[in-house]
């Protein structure tokens, strides 16, 4: 059970948690924009991932340059 549950975390988590967060968050705030304001709001989590990849991308950029110095 303990392998299952690690082998998930890693799956979805990986190695980003900030990015794993941010859809997660994308897709709360997408479910309440449309339960509670009815809005066609399929845009969301597209918009958070063109924004979240690229800041994903620098911190494992920037932790990478940090590790070789």
């Amino acid at each position: 059970m303990k392998a299952f549950g690690a082998f998930w975390y890693d799956f979805v988590v990986g190695d980003d948690w900030l990015m794993a967060a941010g859809i997660v968050a994308s897709l709360m705030i997408t479910a309440i924009a449309v339960r509670v304001a009815d809005l066609l709001a399929w845009w969301i989590v597209p918009v958070a991932i063109v924004i979240l990849l690229p800041v994903s991308l620098w911190r494992a950029v920037k932790a990478d340059r940090a590790a070789e110095d």
